[in-house]
Formats: C-alpha cells, sequence, structure tokens
C-alpha cells in the first residue's frame, strides 16, 4: 500500500492487547473482516483471553502492515450511503513462518493456545479436491515429512506443535478450518491424520481420539483493499492504516460446536453455534459460491470488472435467477432456519450493492481448487436427479475458456492457479474444441472419471465451450436465460 495523507499519523494501539488464545494461520483479508471481528466482538461482549498470533506462512506483508500498530486495523464496512469503521483489537501479535519456523511451533504448541484456526484457501490444504485427502507428493508436504522442525505448510505446523503437546504431556487444541471447502473440517482432519500417520503412526491415534475439527461455513464478502481504500480511510479517520480491510455490511458464521479447551464467545456476537453445519455450507457453496464462480468466469470473458457490473446486465442477473432456480436449489437441503428462496434473494441484493466492488478476477483465482466444491457437486447431483444442468456446465466451459489464458479480444489473462502452467498447456495441446475440452476433463485432480466419463456431460460442456468460441460470453448467457 502506498504513504498515506501527508501529516496523517500511524494507526497505534490505545489499549493492551488480550492475553492470547488463538493461532491463526493466513492472515489475510477475509481472517481480518471476518474471523478477528467476530472475536473482537466476543471478547467485548463476554471478555476472555483470546487475542490472536496470527501467522503468515509466506508473506511478510502482514506484519509489515499490522507489526507497527501493535497488531490493530481498521474494519471498514461499505455501503452506498456511506462508509463506517471501527479499530479491531483482538490480534495480538504477527509471526512470519519462513523467517521462524520454531517460534510459530512454539506458540502453537503453548498450552495457553487452545485453538488453532485457518483461513488459507482451497490450496493450502496441499490436498487432492477430488478425494479430500492429503497429496503427500506436494512439495511443502515432503519437505515437511524431511524437516519436521521446520514446517512449510499448515498441515506440518499443526502435526508438529500436537507432537510437542503431547510429548510434554500437555492438552490437544482444536483446529478450526474456516476456508470454503465442504466438510472443511473433516477435509481439516484428514489431511492433518494423514500427515501424521506418515510421520508417527503413535501420533496419529493420540490426534484422532484428542483433537476436534469442527466444520464451519463462513460468508462475507471482502474485496482486495486498494491505495484507494488507505487513502480514504486516512480522510475519514485522520490516520493512515495500511493494514485495513474492506468489506460488506452482511456476516454469517455457522460452526459446529465441538471445542475441546474452550472457544471464545461467538454466539454471544452473532455467530450460529450448531450441532451439523452441512446442509449451511451446502446452501452456502452452491447458492453462493455457485453463482459467483458463474459469474466470475462468463462476467470476465464478457467484460466485466466485478459482481455487481455483471448483474447490472439483465441477462447476467437472469443467469443467477436461472441458476438458483432450476439447477442449484433443487439439490440443496433447507438448513434449518434458513428459508432458501429469501436467501438466493439476499444474494442478489448483495451482488447489485455497487458499493462492493468484488472483482470477476479475483473470484476466478484458484478455479482449479474450488471447481469440485462450487460447481462440480452440484451438477453430479443434478444428473443424478435425471437433469443436465446446462447452465452449471456453462459456467464450467467458461473456466475452461479462461484457464486457456486469453481472452474473448485475444488479450493475455493473468491467470492465478496453482494449476495454471498445467491446465495452459492442456488447452494449448489440442487443436480441436473436443480435443481442448477432453484435455482438461481428464485432469483427475479436478474432475472425477465417473463424472468426466459421462457422455452428457461431456456433451453439454462441449455444445457450451463451442458456443464460447463461437459466439461469446455475452451471447451464451443470453441463450442459456432465454432457453
Amino acid at each position: 500500500m502506498g504513504a498515506g495523507l501527508p501529516g496523517s499519523p500511524r494507526l497505534t494501539r490505545s489499549r493492551p492487547p488480550p492475553g492470547h488464545g488463538i493461532v491463526h494461520l493466513g492472515p489475510g483479508a477475509f481472517f481480518r473482516a471476518f474471523n478477528a471481528v467476530y472475536t473482537d466482538d466476543a471478547m467485548a461482549e463476554a471478555g476472555g483471553d483470546w487475542g490472536i498470533i496470527a501467522v503468515s506462512l509466506r508473506s511478510s506483508t502482514a506484519r509489515d502492515q499490522l507489526g507497527p500498530q501493535g497488531g490493530c486495523y481498521t474494519s471498514v464496512t461499505l455501503a452506498t450511503g456511506g462508509d463506517t469503521h471501527r479499530i479491531i483489537s483482538a490480534v495480538r501479535d504477527v509471526l512470519v513462518a519462513p523467517d521462524d519456523p520454531a517460534a510459530v511451533v512454539a506458540i502453537m504448541a503453548d498450552p495457553a493456545t487452545r485453538i488453532v484456526s485457518l483461513t488459507i484457501t482451497e490450496k493450502g490444504y496441499c490436498h487432492d479436491p477430488a478425494t479430500g485427502r492429503l497429496n503427500r507428493d506436494h512439495p511443502d508436504i515432503q519437505h515437511d515429512l524431511s524437516n519436521p522442525d521446520a514446517p512449510r505448510s499448515a498441515v506440518g505446523f499443526i502435526v508438529t506443535a500436537l507432537a510437542r503437546r503431547r510429548d510434554a504431556g500437555q492438552p490437544a487444541f482444536t483446529v478450526l478450518s474456516c476456508d470454503n471447502l465442504p466438510s472443511n473440517g473433516a477435509v481439516a482432519r484428514a489431511v492433518v491424520l494423514d500427515f501424521a500417520q506418515a510421520y508417527d503412526a503413535d501420533l496419529a491415534d493420540w490426534i484422532a481420539a484428542n483433537v476436534t475439527f469442527p466444520a464451519t461455513m463462513v460468508d462475507r464478502i471482502t474485496p482486495a483493499t486498494t491505495d484507494a481504500d488507505v487513502a480514504r480511510l486516512a480522510q475519514t479517520a485522520g490516520y493512515f492504516d495500511p493494514g485495513c480491510v474492506v468489506h460488506e455490511a452482511f456476516r454469517q458464521w455457522v460452526v459446529e460446536d465441538d471445542f475441546i479447551a474452550g472457544r471464545p464467545a461467538w454466539d454471544q456476537a452473532g455467530a450460529q453455534m450448531v450441532r451439523d453445519v452441512a446442509a449451511h455450507e451446502t446452501m452456502k457453496l452452491r447458492c453462493l459460491n455457485g453463482t459467483h464462480s458463474a459469474l466470475a468466469y462468463l462476467g470476465y470473458l464478457a467484460g466485466f470488472e466485478t459482481i455487481a457490473d455483471a448483474v447490472a446486465d439483465p441477462d447476467f442477473a437472469a443467469l443467477c435467477r436461472k441458476l438458483w432456480q432450476d439447477e442449484i436449489l433443487p439439490t440443496v437441503p433447507p438448513p434449518e432456519g434458513e428459508d432458501l428462496h429469501a436467501y438466493c434473494d439476499t444474494l442478489m441484493e448483495r451482488y447489485c450493492d455497487r458499493a462492493i466492488r468484488h472483482r470477476t478476477w479475483q473470484i476466478a483465482m484458484d478455479g482449479s481448487q474450488k471447481l469440485p466444491q462450487r460447481l462440480l457437486g452440484t451438477i453430479r447431483d443434478a444428473m443424478d436427479a435425471g437433469h443436465v444442468p446446462a447452465g452449471l456446465c456453462l459456467a464450467v466451459a467458461a473456466w475452461m475458456r479462461y484457464v486457456g489464458g486469453v481472452d474473448e479480444d485475444g488479450k493475455a489473462i493473468d491467470v492465478r492457479d496453482p494449476h495454471a502452467k498445467t491446465l495452459r498447456a492442456a488447452s494449448d495441446g489440442a487443436d480441436t474444441t473436443e480435443g481442448r475440452v477432453d484435455a482438461l476433463l481428464g485432469m483427475t485432480s479436478i474432475f472425477d472419471r465417473d463424472l468426466a466419463r459421462n457422455a452428457a456431460f461431456r456433451a453439454a460442456i462441449l455444445q457450451a465451450y463451442a458456443t464460447l468460441e463461437r459466439a461469446g460470453a455475452r451471447a451464451a448467457v443470453k441463450d442459456y436465460v432465454s432457453g
């Protein structure tokens, strides 16, 4: 982030930090706009030493932004009627794992740490999205198994810290995944146990018996913070805060209430503590994340910079409504206390909010990790019920066009994906539409074999991809919504 306004002082902490109880891996914008805000609210309501030690697994950016500010930062709620802001004080320190992995292991092994939470994105789990199991061939996993005292991956840090706790006779901590993954608690448990089994089978048994992995559903649109956001806050608040985050007013956190060493009073801060998150999770992944991905790929190809820009086009708004009504909601079990149609109406209101500049390019990142959860599961369920979901297949075909790396005007697309080079090579290595589609469907880390070999699914993808090549995204969407 650039400099603040001339003469504007740097934000600094105005009160002592809380005692620490949480270590959080992945202190990006979403964590600051969501987890830390709920925790700040919970401590304000009910007290407790639940201060957060934030750990960046790669970049020093969070430390550089928050360190000089004593860990505090500004949460900015965007709204068409005017922004509001508040200072969040739940974070007490930021560590950068590559600089001192031993310090990260030590703070996680400290008995004061009762929860280790994660917002590391799908790729941070080093897993196979098609199976949910640990990818033992991942370079970070191979490194961590050979160098357990200097881990690189989140999984490696968690297992090493738990081994220290066991060896010292200390109780375990709860591992709390807050990423957009179906059954994210189960995924976290699977990769941790897989790693521990490869490292020390007795440790794997101890973790299985002593560590809980609650599932969660998280939701708050958090656009990337820009220099303009920082400058606007400086004008409004009178201080410079390069660590500020911007977000919508809406938030929803559904948490499986299964914590072995206590938790903050998140329920008093608005979180829904439940016995089973699955139905809420499916609702959100399919209704919100599924249409977000459809709008990201089709909208980007159509030239829309943001989600609000896309749904301002009547055909793209109709795309969402038709996807929900005809293809998504029939596959979603109604969660307790939720009206699915009202939920989708709220989603459309959020999408239309021009104060939230959520870029299609940002949402399009890491599609190889997101597709199985956001689109392919819905497609599979729809096809099992005897219906070929043409709109969702169009979204998958748009992803295929996107990862080809060239837009409809022949300009390069900056594809951010852990498999970007492989995807581009698969697309470029074929001379025909059919060849490109088959090459991408053959990537078993994304498409399970049964779905990829389903003749009706393949035919729908081929037809959609051909339409995108021939007529472009706008025409393809118009054709779908008028059909």
